[in-house]
């Protein structure tokens, strides 16, 4: 028996209903927010202060949940497992979902990925503990042109924000460092700190955090911190660097378009309150507003960005 028109139509129009009426809801119980990384860094200090605005403008709670494991690959690679109902979302990184699939043995592909926000970025930040005997960053490259590999910089997982970013500062600056990879921040803080490694490539907030036992010596962004009027920007030392780690929202693959914009939607309207914004910029992280509709060509440009530039390191053939 064939399906008329009109039935055709009747049905489109109570889909398109029933998606407004889920939008208009949306959200109704508690989400499950998925964090890929241990506590204490700075994507579960972001979901922390996004869970306290959360409860005030969707009188919902915002579970915040911890699922660390091979630098955030672990959770991505069960993303798409989970169901598509808008009520488990996921944080999702850039560079690490573009450049971890490049590594053997990964059990997740860039296009698997669907993120539906970004909300801030945090600058590449050289970092030394306070009482480091490299007071500039002129010092400590002129000690790595010394001694090659006698300097080692922590960072945060391998082929990730801090990786690139640290082959991109032995490039600009001539000079052959050590990385040393850690699973999170708290076990790079207790390494530079004890001066097991001579200072860490990381990010601006990680210096605001631990400001008293840690300094900055030069910055990856438009302009100085407030919080470190006297560290300069790489632009001020001649290079042309303004980056760092994007954070954002991804959801299952399964998740419906209509879903997806809800979600996206809802953590839009997170992002936007001043007190969070107020708190983000304190905190050092670059607040942005990447929504659903920039996505596509967002991620497109930044991992173009991301492989030109780890071939250009060496980083993959």
């Amino acid at each position: 028996m064939k399906v008329s028109r009109l039935t055709r139509l009747a049905a489109g129009f109570a889909a398109m209903a029933f998606a407004l009426v889920a939008h208009a809801v949306y959200p109704d119980k508690p989400i499950q927010y998925i964090i890929p990384f241990v506590p204490g860094g700075e994507s579960d200090i972001a979901a922390r202060l996004q869970q306290q605005v959360f409860k005030v403008k969707f009188n919902q709670e915002l579970i915040v949940s911890n699922k660390p494991g091979a630098g955030g690959a672990l959770a991505w690679s069960q993303l798409n497992s989970m169901p598509g109902d808008g009520y488990t979302i996921m944080g999702v990184n850039l560079p690490h979902i573009v450049l971890q699939p490049l590594e053997p043995g990964t059990q997740f592909k860039t296009e698997d990925i669907t993120p539906v926000y970004f909300f801030h970025y945090t600058p590449d930040a050289v970092i030394v503990a306070d009482d480091s005997p490299y007071r500039t960053l002129a010092d400590l490259v002129k000690a790595a042109r010394k001694n090659p590999e006698a300097v080692s910089l922590a960072g945060s997982g391998t082929n990730s924000a801090n990786h690139l970013a640290h082959e991109r500062l032995d490039r600009e600056f001539g000079v052959k460092t050590l990385y040393v990879p850690f699973k999170g921040t708290g076990e790079l803080v207790s390494a530079v700190l004890g001066n097991h490694v001579s200072g860490a490539m990381s990010y601006s907030t990680l210096a605001i955090q631990q400001k008293g036992k840690m300094r900055m010596l030069a910055i990856a962004a438009e302009k100085r911190s407030p919080q470190f009027p006297d560290v300069p920007t790489f632009k001020e030392l001649g290079i042309s660097w303004v980056d760092g780690a994007y954070r954002g929202i991804g959801v299952p693959k399964s998740t419906p378009p209509e879903v997806r914009k809800a979600v996206s939607d809802m953590m839009g309207a997170i992002n936007r309150d001043p007190e969070l914004r107020k708190r983000m910029t304190e905190s050092g992280f670059e607040v942005t507003d990447i929504g659903l509709e920039q996505m596509p060509a967002f991620i497109k440009e930044r991992s173009v960005e991301y492989l030109n530039a780890a071939k250009g390191l060496g980083m993959v053939k």
